[in-house]
């Protein structure tokens, strides 16, 4: 795969200490530090993509009346850098986070980056600032491309100049004294997407739309809020920034079907694939809010788990709404739930044959 953009190379004459670089890799949280450099690249109608660059990482100087600051004509993506135990570099499925990527644009009237460029703006990046993927645990790179409106221009109309870029920032294990099962709160009051809304787009009004439902959740003692569909109020679609899915105890696996108000996930896909190679039954179909309640209190629901790019598989232990509570199982990370998140790991890391082509060596 070769990339169609030419990408200019401005190094940084000031790259951060091996030795602070270090102590941050040892304890590097999420999203906190960057690494030494950034992608960015600029399209017009005139010229489609051109004045692509890798450059220090640094600051935009934007115009106050910037078009994403005030109509949200923006998208990302989110995915990450694995270091394996041969001091290799890999991707995961990259080229899906591309097609995405061009999905998000498509919805959001934004121009669409060929999945060559996408791939080999991250290359580039990942190479160029490689001792910034860690080793041992579960640590990664985390590798953010986004593109915005960055024409200046108060009208309500698609932009005539829009951005693309990529920032990388080194993640510690999402779960660093090891896997917790999480509390979700059920958002009775608010909803995430609408049926031929921006739902299935990754674009950050999404996620400020999930915020207040966040807080909401937090108030209530819970890690997550989950939301149901926007027109019945019964249908369970997905959570804040994860989807999710439930296992039965006649080893069937269930997640919501995607109709459009439904995020396809990357690690959703990657799930669903690897549960059948397991000689799971999965199924993709609308999950009714009672059917959760009443399979647990039954017994038919054993586990649920939420999946996505930060967490990779995260068990929940717990729901909460108004007026109720119940515990899934018996609160703790379920058998079915913990091999599928060993078996996606072993896979990322290198642990574990590739046999669906999954990882892209970068480095």
């Amino acid at each position: 795969m070769t990339a169609r953009l030419e990408f200019r190379r401005e190094l940084t004459t000031s790259p951060t200490p091996a030795e602070r670089r270090r102590e941050i890799l040892a304890n590097p949280g999420f999203g906190k530090f960057f690494t030494d450099h950034m992608i960015t690249a600029r399209w017009t109608p005139e010229r489609g993509w051109h004045d692509a660059v890798l450059r220090p990482y640094g600051p935009f100087s934007l115009d106050p009346a910037t078009a994403v600051f005030h109509y949200a004509q923006e998208i990302f993506e989110g995915l990450k850098a694995y270091r394996h135990s041969d001091g290799s570099i890999w991707t995961f499925r990259p080229d899906v986070n591309a097609a995405r990527f061009q999905r998000s644009a498509r919805r959001m009237a934004l121009p669409e980056l060929p999945v060559e460029d996408f791939v080999g703006a991250l290359d580039l990046l990942i190479q160029t600032d490689q001792d910034w993927v860690p080793s041992g645990g579960e640590k990664s790179l985390y590798l953010r491309p986004f593109m915005f409106a960055s024409e200046p221009f108060l009208g309500v109309r698609p932009a005539q100049d829009v951005t693309f870029a990529v920032i990388a920032s080194p993640a510690a294990s999402y779960f660093a004294a090891g896997v917790k099962p999480v509390s979700i709160w059920l958002s009775e009051e608010y909803t995430r997407a609408a049926v031929g809304g921006t739902g299935a787009a990754k674009c950050g009004g999404n996620y400020a739309a999930s915020l207040l439902a966040q807080q909401e959740a937090i108030e209530n003692g819970c890690d997550q809020v989950v939301f149901l569909d926007a027109v019945e109020r019964r249908w369970v679609e997905e959570l804040g920034g994860m989807n999710i899915y439930f296992v039965y105890d006649n080893g069937l696996i269930v997640t919501p079907e995607l109709t459009g108000t439904i995020l396809e996930g990357v690690t959703r896909a990657a799930i669903l694939e690897l549960a059948a190679d397991l000689g799971y039954k999965v199924d993709e179909r609308r999950v009714d809010i009672n059917e959760w309640r009443q399979g647990v209190a039954t017994g038919r629901i054993t586990e649920v788990f939420a999946c996505g790019t930060a967490a990779v598989v995260t068990p929940v232990g717990q729901l909460k709404w108004r007026g109720g509570q119940l515990t899934i199982g018996k609160g703790e990370c379920g058998p079915v739930t913990a091999r599928l998140r060993q078996q996606l790991l072993d896979i990322q890391y290198g642990r574990a044959d590739d046999t669906h082509g999954w990882l892209h060596r970068v480095c």
